[in-house]
């Protein structure tokens, strides 16, 4: 079984070899390590002379920001282009140390690149040479194989290309991991790209919370403000209730459109989203509807930091929207107070009985999964006087 087996192991042998001839980044790699060697000939045809000119030329162009984006896009090409994204830059060298890593790395191609080009021109002729000697012919090249027989010529032909491939393939494989290692990013940029990444995924993990938080505010205010109108028979009440329905229809609308701008990534500033200085229109929305509600705000809401207070709005807003849901329009204390480098939220309301408690879907986790992405806290339940309460704090640093 051993020696039925033994032929098929080396075909895949073989097999592994020469594979690299049938791939095209082999060709496309030595065609990377050409290029330079081919713009530089002139000079070196030129100037004879001096052929270290043009290594000086490449430190300052090396130095120029925007010569690694465009050794990036070759690498991309002609280096890895059966790869979906390999590791490189995809910004310009901005700090001096990704700049000389771009000199380095022009340096380094030029130099592979110039022993490419002479291999693949050498090597073809010492073919030839062994292989024209083995014949017979007797040819200039190789004096030091003159008088040697012919069948050792022959011998010796095959290794010029053996040699040929194996730096073709080498070189290729060495200049692809000088590329990762010289243009790839630095840890800086890694850095960047990752909290960039993670602040896109977070934005869309958010999109879940805002629909629900915003557009379930707006719709459980106007179901209670359209039983409320039918339930009174009145003319004024039925008006004024339409007029909260619409009024936070109109708000839920404005953040609807903002979160299907985030779904098309349009580049809307963060910014724009509400804060806790406009609490107003949530507590005006909340009393329209019946409840009767307190505020108490301490401390200076201007000075919070933006997503403290983006996040306090919507924890207010969910909080205010469980207590319409759940409890209808009862009386509700809302304590938003700013001190010891710390926000703090607070709302309570009376339950309808005893043993009647808000529900435990997804608002409360969306609260208390907010709160825990600034570091703070958040406490849920009722408390001993029989009052249902949310307790969050957020720290502002």
């Amino acid at each position: 079984m051993v020696r039925l087996l033994r032929p098929l192991v080396r075909g895949r042998t073989y097999t592994r070899l020469l594979h690299p001839l049938v791939r095209g980044r082999t060709y496309t790699r030595l065609l990377h390590l050409w290029v330079p060697v081919a713009a530089l000939s002139v000079w070196w045809w030129v100037e004879p002379e001096l052929p270290w000119v043009p290594l000086l030329v490449l430190v300052a162009v090396g130095l120029i920001p925007a010569v690694r984006v465009g050794e990036v896009m070759q690498a991309r090409l002609l280096l890895t282009p059966d790869e979906a994204e390999p590791d490189f830059a995809t910004l310009p060298a901005i700090a001096w140390r990704d700049r000389w890593r771009t000199v380095l790395w022009l340096e380094v191609r030029t130099l592979l690149g110039g022993v490419a080009a002479y291999l693949t021109v050498w090597l073809p002729i010492v073919a030839y040479t062994l292989a024209a000697r083995t014949v017979g012919h007797e040819t200039e090249d190789l004096p030091a194989l003159s008088g040697q027989p012919q069948w050792f010529c022959g011998l010796l032909a095959p290794l010029p290309l053996l040699a040929l491939y194996a730096a073709v393939v080498g070189l290729g494989e060495v200049l692809t991991a000088a590329a990762r290692r010289l243009l790839g990013p630095s840890a800086a940029e890694r850095l960047t790209a990752l909290e960039v990444r993670t602040e896109q995924l977070l934005e869309r993990t958010r999109i879940a919370r805002e629909l629900h938080d915003s557009i379930g505010h707006a719709l459980t205010v106007a179901v209670v403000q359209a039983g409320a109108a039918r339930a009174a028979n009145s003319p004024e009440f039925t008006d004024r209730a339409l007029t909260a329905i619409e009024e936070t229809g109109r708000a839920a609308l404005e953040d609807l459109e903002r979160v299907l701008g985030v779904l098309r990534e349009a580049e809307r500033p963060v910014s724009a989203r509400p804060t806790l200085t406009d609490a107003d229109r949530l507590l005006e929305s909340a009393r329209a509807s019946g409840a009767k509600v307190d505020a108490e705000v301490t401390g200076p809401l201007e000075s919070l930091p933006g997503p403290v207070s983006r996040e306090g709005y919507r924890i207010l807003q969910e909080a205010l929207t469980n207590v319409l849901r759940h409890a209808g329009p009862v009386p509700a204390l809302v304590r938003i107070g700013v001190a010891d480098g710390a926000l703090t939220l607070e709302v309570r309301n009376a339950l309808p009985d005893a043993g009647a408690a808000p529900g435990r879907g997804s608002g409360l986790r969306g609260i208390r999964e907010r709160a825990a992405l600034l570091g703070g806290r958040a406490r849920t339940g009722p408390d001993g006087a029989g009052d249902w309460q949310v307790r969050v704090e957020l720290p502002l640093g």
